[in-house]
């Protein structure tokens, strides 16, 4: 491993403050979330970890000046006791007639452990907000390893689907496959996050998320307008002129729908919650029905007597109310 007064870009005369405000610039410039593109930035990210974790903390620091530790924080000459862990180090001394011993630090109370002036995790919650902390119980704030980053995607339902809820597959960009339960009444553009399925943490730990956008496709059935549902009804010349009972298609089926006789084309008929379902605050909304009058495809010649017969005999005009 490099110097960690080279790889900070610090002088050995640096104060605690410098080493502090260098090591907060390389975490943020190399941090992987701002560097989701650049393969090199999570080593340049470890390496400016390391180095910190020496020099930010005033007893390793003491240790790594003396030459009793090296870059990674182990004991020179003293491979086997393992003493780069929290803490972890060597400092020798004299003893009575010159005789060398060795003071070996492994953390807890006034052992160092971090505590000496390395906490990366006060940069990480200046930098990166809360996620930069973790609780820890009696030993106050600590490091938490920075979770994995998360993923997003898009599954299209149709306006069915988003009423009575449905479970369908969606594609990651990576590749990856998930199954999606879609709520029943959800909104287009509206977002669902699945924890623990994004990508896993280059540190160990916990995954990200994978967040779903869900759009809602058009019905040809139907227009959405807020919470109702507008739709139009073909209807025939004599249902328009009788009267009767009529099918119309709703979101979860078919119902009667009644017919007043005399019904111009154009007449909207509202079908009470048959719209939208409730949203929060916002109540289900309506259906509203507009009949279009139907003439059959093939002209009957009895159809065409009666209406000149009409014409010369039941003259009027529906238009006087446009002028």
């Amino acid at each position: 491993m490099r110097d960690p007064y080279t790889i900070l870009g610090v002088p050995k005369s640096a104060s605690a403050d410098d080493i502090k405000k260098a090591y907060r610039k390389l975490a943020k410039k190399f941090h992987p979330d701002q560097n989701k593109t650049d393969p090199k930035a999570k080593d340049k990210f470890s390496e400016a970890n390391s180095a910190y974790e020496i020099l930010g903390d005033e007893k390793k620091k003491a240790q790594f000046d003396r030459g009793e530790i090296d870059a990674e924080g182990k004991p020179r000459g003293f491979e086997g006791f393992g003493a780069g862990g929290p803490g972890g180090g060597a400092r020798r001394s004299a003893g009575p007639g010159g005789a060398q011993h060795f003071e070996f630090g492994f953390g807890g109370p006034g052992g160092g452990g971090g505590r000496g002036g390395f906490d990366p995790g006060d940069i990480f919650s200046e930098l990166f907000g809360a996620r930069g902390r973790g609780g820890g119980g009696g030993g106050g704030p600590r490091q938490q390893t920075p979770k994995g980053d998360d993923v997003t995607g898009t599954v299209t339902v149709s306006l069915v689907e988003s009423v009575t809820g449905s479970t369908t597959r969606v594609l990651l960009p990576s590749g990856r496959q998930l199954e999606v339960r879609v709520p029943a009444g959800i909104e287009d553009g509206k977002q669902i996050r699945l924890k623990g399925q994004g990508q896993p943490s280059p540190f160990g730990g916990e995954p990200g998320d994978a967040i779903i956008t869900v759009r809602v496709s058009q019905d040809p059935r139907f227009r959405v307008e807020g919470r109702d549902l507008r739709c139009d009804l073909p209807v025939t010349l004599y249902e328009a002129v009788l009267g009767g009972s009529v099918q119309a298609p709703t979101l979860t089926g078919a119902v009667e729908l009644n017919l007043p006789p005399g019904s111009n084309s154009g007449r909207t008929l509202r079908l009470r919650g048959k719209g939208l379902p409730a949203s929060g605050v916002q109540p289900a909304g309506d259906q509203l029905v507009t009949l279009r009058i139907m003439l059959p495809e093939q002209m009957d010649p009895e159809l065409e007597a009666l209406m000149r017969k009409w014409r010369e005999q039941r003259t009027y005009t529906p238009r006087d109310a446009l002028k």
